[in-house]
């Protein structure tokens, strides 16, 4: 399903590029108010958001108020939302637990889909989203925005056309997300007028999806449960990454976990990618993959998403013919990668552009945890 068709004339193709693509979002959290919703309000060539669901209605008043949505069309309930004829695209950005089945009902509803990372917790969460955009021939997009970064893109050609690949390190280590949201301009805010039922629900949620993804012995361990956690949440981001980089890794050579640090070591056959993340209580953002071959050394590097138009650049450090050192940063753009993501999604969904954060390219995540996750439990 698209709103364009490709082949058509160029008149056609032009229209379909203008078009603008009517959005229902599913959780208006911290993440759609500090980005999603005002990067869609900025690209109001491209997006208009017409409806809005939260299991908060104190936090739906304040939303809408705050981006101008109109009050008769909040929702609690995702499937009242997803029916709305006036809606192609659902924003999935609701808390994890919930990814799966609001996917699963807007894909159903006909609806393209957009899932922030994770896209899921569990394997079966995941088929079950692939099945669902296979049946109704929609698309389904996974967020992973870091891989839409340019300079991640330009590194992305050089890596792939390296001869010899020695090492690869991929380093997350940042401040607590509070220290950049605050610093944002965006002012989010959180209600207490969730309901006990829906509080419990995803108790239950995040239960289950720990004991079907690493176990009951393991889901039992309060720590075992916060490092799985943090690889589908930030660590997700990186696994990506590191994929496109450099293809998926053969097995863990080894693995060590401590508190809210976790290190890891890739086996590639040829060569070995360090793997390390973190939280602490600093206000950076330490946040790059760097690939060592051919040669040369070739670095992206990352600043908070939080704080919009903050450059994403890549560094190349190789000698010159005289053998002098020479170190080049590159910083392709000042246009986010929320930005720059949402743009190739519209693309897609006209018909114009190509998919790759799929379902099917997403789960591989889910395996790569699970290999980390075996190594240090």
């Amino acid at each position: 399903m698209s709103l364009g068709v490709p082949g058509t004339s160029n008149e056609e193709k032009v229209f379909a590029s203008d078009r603008v693509i009517r959005v229902g979002i599913i959780g208006a959290g911290e993440v759609a108010q500090t980005t999603h919703l005002p990067t869609l309000g900025l690209l109001s060539h491209l997006y208009k958001v017409v409806a809005l669901c939260d299991v908060s209605q104190k936090l739906l008043d304040h939303c809408a108020d705050k981006f101008h949505i109109a009050k008769e069309n909040l929702y609690l309930k995702s499937s009242e939302l997803v029916k709305r004829p006036d809606i192609d695209l659902v924003l999935v950005i609701v808390a994890d637990e919930y990814h799966a089945s609001a996917a699963v009902q807007a894909a159903d509803a006909g609806k393209h889909v957009f899932i922030e990372k994770p896209m899921t917790l569990t394997s079966s969460d995941a088929e079950s989203i692939i099945s669902a955009q296979k049946r109704n021939s929609v698309i389904i997009w996974v967020g992973y925005m870091r891989r839409y970064a340019t300079a991640f893109i330009e590194a992305t050609k050089i890596v792939h056309s390296m001869k010899k690949i020695e090492y690869a390190r991929v380093r997350d280590i940042i401040g607590y997300n509070h220290l950049f949201v605050n610093q944002s301009g965006s002012f989010p805010v959180r209600f207490s007028d969730i309901p006990d039922a829906a509080k419990d629900d995803m108790k239950l949620r995040a239960t289950a999806a720990a004991v079907a993804s690493i176990g009951e012995e393991r889901a039992g361990n309060p720590t075992a449960v916060s490092t799985w956690r943090l690889l589908c949440s930030l660590g997700s981001h990186d696994l990506s990454a590191m994929r496109e980089l450099l293809g998926p890794p053969k097995a863990v050579i080894g693995a060590a976990a401590h508190g809210t640090w976790i290190t890891a070591l890739f086996d590639y056959g040829g060569f070995v990618a360090t793997y390390e993340t973190g939280h602490d209580p600093v206000g950076s953002f330490d946040a790059h993959l760097e690939v060592y071959g051919d040669g040369k050394r070739v670095r992206v590097d990352y600043d908070t998403p939080y704080i919009k138009g903050l450059p994403i650049t890549l560094t190349i450090a190789e000698n010159d013919e005289s053998g002098a050192f020479v170190e080049r940063v590159i910083r392709p753009t000042y246009e986010d990668c929320y930005t720059l993501q949402f743009q190739a999604l519209h693309d897609a969904i006209v018909g114009q552009g190509v998919v790759k954060c799929t379902p099917e390219d997403a789960i591989q995540e889910l395996r790569t945890i699970e290999l980390v996750m075996k190594a240090l439990y």
